[in-house]
């Protein structure tokens, strides 16, 4: 970056001289003109020499982007993948806990006669050693998975964490190379108009160069209309999308809750269709189902139902709130751990109904429809896993 900075100064230190040199020279005699000529030359071939070695400078900018966005691409992928690790950690944490608790209630209700007469069967010392051992074994065998699940997700947080700092240091170099970009580009805009002139008065042709800059006016106030039309075509919908996470703070505020995610808590319950799961936002329309999109070249992993902002999403099922919170990819998002190897999430929420932890019911409200994170509109991105999966949603609804 020093290289640049030294270069492009000079590249502006050299652009004055020149056009200071075009601007001053006039002719009143045949040698004079001869003189003016040959010195008209040489700066124009000067002046090709330092756009050259701008668009040299330039193409090694661009090159730098490219990579630099190949590798926040590639970041991005990494903290989704490490956001899916988490949330299958946090399903067999929570499968570990659940496995556990029945044993204890089982224990408990049966009550401890039972092991006692066990133990009482023994036929001999031995037996009743193994059989005392047995019981202890099962016991410190649930608070070892226990402790080891609770690891495993500790170090996928600690991952997805890490992943998004080095994601900010790219994105900052990003930064740092568009506005490096936009110097360069500029001492490349200054340069050619440079040259123009030169050519200009070298061939005697004031009036074109005049209509070549009136020209290139004309265009740069015709982009600057576009770019203020789509600056406040820009600001409308940031104003909008301000105001919808306006009300939804001042919702949350009301109901008394402080967190990362807005919070609005209800009892709703609503169940439709005739499937396993519910229909988790009935009033959404389908606007992208499940697999290939020729649109993108991307894959789908979910159903997306376009709904306006505000509209109610339900749970697909009986289950376990394994994470309610914020992801920079999914914005306001809940997944939740229905057992048997399937587990839903909700994406893109304005605003949440549930918490961590919480049991819900089929049809439970667990959040209002938005456009947080990546997203393009209002909408629920549903998706369905079955073993860690994606599975078509639409075969279960």
């Amino acid at each position: 970056m020093k290289k640049y900075k030294r270069s492009i100064i000079s590249g502006v230190l050299v652009l004055s001289l020149s056009m200071g040199m075009v601007l001053g020279v006039q002719a009143t005699t045949i040698e004079e003109a001869q003189q003016i000529a040959e010195q008209l030359d040489e700066q124009k071939d000067s002046a090709e020499a330092e756009k050259n070695e701008l668009t040299d400078q330039l193409n090694q900018i661009l090159d730098e982007m490219n990579t630099a966005q190949e590798r926040l691409t590639e970041k991005q992928e990494e903290i989704k993948a490490a956001e899916d690790e988490y949330v299958q950690a946090k399903v067999d944490e929570n499968t570990q806990y659940q496995s556990m608790k029945k044993r204890i209630r089982y224990m408990y209700e049966v009550g401890n006669t039972q092991f006692l007469e066990v133990l009482a069967n023994s036929e001999n010392m031995g037996d009743f050693l193994n059989n005392v051992e047995y019981v202890n074994q099962l016991s410190e065998y649930d608070r070892e998975k226990l402790v080891d699940f609770q690891k495993i997700r500790s170090d996928v947080e600690a991952k997805e964490k890490s992943l998004q700092e080095e994601y900010v240091v790219l994105r900052n170099l990003q930064g740092a190379l568009l506005a490096k970009q936009a110097e360069v580009e500029q001492l490349l805009e200054d340069k050619n108009m440079q040259i123009a002139d030169l050519e200009g008065q070298i061939g005697e042709n004031a009036a074109l160069l005049q209509e070549l800059i009136r020209q290139a006016e004309e265009e740069r106030r015709r982009q600057e209309e576009r770019a203020a039309a789509e600056a406040a075509a820009a600001a409308a919908a940031a104003a909008a999308a301000a105001e919808a996470q306006a009300q939804a703070a001042a919702a949350a505020a009301a109901a008394g809750y402080g967190g990362g995610s807005a919070y609005i808590p209800s009892d709703d319950i609503v169940v439709s269709g005739n499937g396993q799961f519910t229909n988790p936002c009935p009033s959404g329309v389908v606007s992208s189902t499940f697999g290939y999109r020729t649109f993108d070249e991307s894959f789908h992993n979910g159903l997306d139902l376009a709904a306006s902002t505000g509209a109610a999403t339900y749970a697909a099922d009986a289950g376990t709130v394994i994470i309610a919170g914020w992801s920079d990819s999914a914005g306001n998002w809940v997944v939740i751990d229905h057992g048997n190897g399937f587990v839903t999430k909700y994406m893109h929420h304005s605003a949440l109904a549930v918490t961590a932890g919480q049991t819900v019911s089929k049809g439970q409200q667990v959040g209002y429809v938005g456009t947080t994170g990546y997203s393009t509109g209002p909408h629920l991105h549903f998706q369905v896993e079955l073993n860690g999966s994606p599975v078509n949603p639409q075969i279960y609804l």
